[in-house]
């Protein structure tokens, strides 16, 4: 209650509030870091197969596991996997020239297909942020 006699509003009702400069700035870094270790699992997963491929996603779900928890919501474990899948896309695009990063082999489509999985995975499971209140569930 809310001293009118109304019930209280949801989360979902509040209005959207643009996020502080040092949690849009930790954001961005975590974007960078993921783009940043896009590119080195990339670089990593054809040069020492299957063994790189396999460093190459946990550490990518580590990241961004670590983020969500460390953030303490979930666009902490988005924010990494956006940049790392940002990485990758540009990376799998061929120049000119016909160069090309990525193989047409099992293992880079592994790689993506992996990683991609591994990025909802850690985003869906990534601590929510809970309307002001106590620990109990709401409605109860």
């Amino acid at each position: 209650m809310n001293g009118r006699n109304e019930p209280p509003s949801s989360a979902l009702a509040q209005p959207l509030r643009p996020p502080s400069l040092g949690r849009a700035a930790l954001y961005a870094g975590l974007f960078v870091l993921g783009a940043v270790l896009g590119v080195a699992g990339a670089l990593l997963q054809p040069a020492w197969f299957p063994g790189g491929l396999l460093l190459a996603l946990a550490a990518e779900a580590g990241l961004c596991v670590g983020a969500g928890r460390a953030v303490g919501r979930r666009g902490g474990a988005v924010a990494p996997a956006l940049g790392w899948a940002l990485a990758v896309v540009l990376l799998t695009t061929s120049r000119p020239e016909g160069d090309f990063l990525f193989a047409a082999g099992a293992g880079s489509y592994l790689f993506l297909l992996g990683g991609i999985a591994v990025a909802v995975i850690c985003a869906t499971l990534a601590p929510v942020r809970q309307p002001d209140g106590g620990p109990a569930r709401l409605r109860k």
